[in-house]
């Protein structure tokens, strides 16, 4: 191809580009307000950029804890003999109720019973001795000494059968509190000793559940707060109930506090065992709440536009959660403010923005229209 053709085909280039940058990027007049969007100012002003706004709210956080726990009774016992033996009798049931005190299984006792009776006669034979010296202590036949052994005498005698009644009181094995009797891990005609098992007795008047908090919330929980509680095997019931008590550590592992709640059980409809889902509400702290697409980012960290009397202000916040379709954050937001969320590329700090679909005043239109006229 020869220099002059190639020389008329760059000049032909140029003419095209100058055409296409005349037509989009130079903003002439004979364009008119429409080819930029209605975004200069009159009479060769400062442009204003159209933006989209979303108001300023305000969000409560921290304001209600749920965990999940586990529940006991209030009082569990297992029961297991004082001494070694033969069972010869077990008086209770799988299920039954049981009152502190009464007797629920018997050990064989025949050894005891054998004391028992030996006990009495010596105490009896004590008591007739003492009497016939004090009978010979009065014709001075016995010695003073004589009486105090005597004495001595009735007095071991009493304690010999205080050991034996005790001895055999403890072949009955007893319920030390009242409440529902397990199953039974042994029957009669076992062997058992003190370290046996002989049965399980709940206290299930009140439920304990135990659960783990969250070491935010350790200071706003106190003894006698109220919680309410839902067990997962009976989910349309709500139960209520108190904090009874409280660890005094947060666990360095979990970084979690552990955490006691009493809730009562006066129908006897729930278990030790059983799972259970505990609500608590606090105060909580408000936030104000904003567009996810409000935030931006500079050198110095997090900012939103404000548009303030028409015109945009930046204003740095901190961000305290983001959630789907809000974030909270702390900062110079009043609770009427609006903040940009579309436009972002033509806001600039102290400079006019337009709202996008705002409704204009009579003079603003009027004024519009006569720059488009033009």
């Amino acid at each position: 191809m020869s220099f002059w053709k190639q020389l008329l085909m760059c000049a032909v280039a140029l003419v095209v580009a100058a055409g296409v940058w005349m037509r989009f990027f130079s903003g002439s007049p004979e364009d008119g307000p429409a080819a930029d969007g209605g975004m200069r100012g009159p009479a060769g002003g400062a442009a204003s950029g159209v933006v989209v706004t979303a108001p300023v709210e305000t969000a409560t956080i921290n304001d209600r804890l749920t965990a999940i726990g586990s529940g006991r009774a209030l009082r569990s016992v297992s029961v297991t003999p004082f001494t070694a033996g033969r069972l010869t009798e077990i008086l209770v049931e799988s299920g039954s109720r049981v009152e502190a005190g009464s007797v629920i299984a018997r050990i064989d006792s025949d050894t005891e019973e054998i004391a028992l009776d030996r006990a009495n006669f010596a105490l009896e034979d004590a008591t007739a001795r003492l009497a016939r010296i004090r009978a010979l202590r009065t014709s001075n036949t016995a010695t003073q000494v004589q009486l105090t052994e005597t004495e001595l005498e009735l007095s071991n005698a009493r304690l010999g059968l205080r050991e034996a009644q005790l001895a055999l009181e403890r072949r009955s094995v007893t319920a030390p509190i009242s409440g529902i009797v397990g199953i039974l891990p042994v029957s009669a005609g076992n062997y058992v000793t003190s370290q046996t098992e002989v049965a399980t007795i709940d206290d299930r008047s009140e439920i304990v559940i135990e659960f783990w908090i969250p070491e935010r919330f350790a200071g706003m929980v106190d003894i006698g707060q109220a919680v309410s509680a839902t067990s997962v095997a009976r989910p349309t019931e709500q139960f209520s109930g108190e904090i009874s008590a409280m660890d005094n550590r947060i666990d360095p592992q979990s970084r979690t506090l552990r955490v006691q709640a009493r809730i009562l059980n006066a129908d006897d409809a729930l278990r030790a065992g059983m799972s259970f889902q505990v609500t608590m509400r606090f105060p909580g702290d408000t936030y104000p709440s904003i567009d996810p697409l409000a935030i931006q980012w500079g050198t110095d960290g997090a900012f939103v536009w404000v548009v303030d009397a028409g015109r945009a202000k930046r204003v740095p916040v901190q961000i305290i959660q983001r959630n789907t379709n809000n974030v909270l954050v702390s900062g110079d937001l009043g609770l009427d403010a609006t903040v940009v969320t579309e436009g972002i590329h033509n806001v600039r700090d102290g400079v006019e923005v337009r709202i996008a679909n705002q409704q204009l005043d009579p003079a603003s239109e009027l004024q519009q229209t006569q720059r488009t006229g033009s």
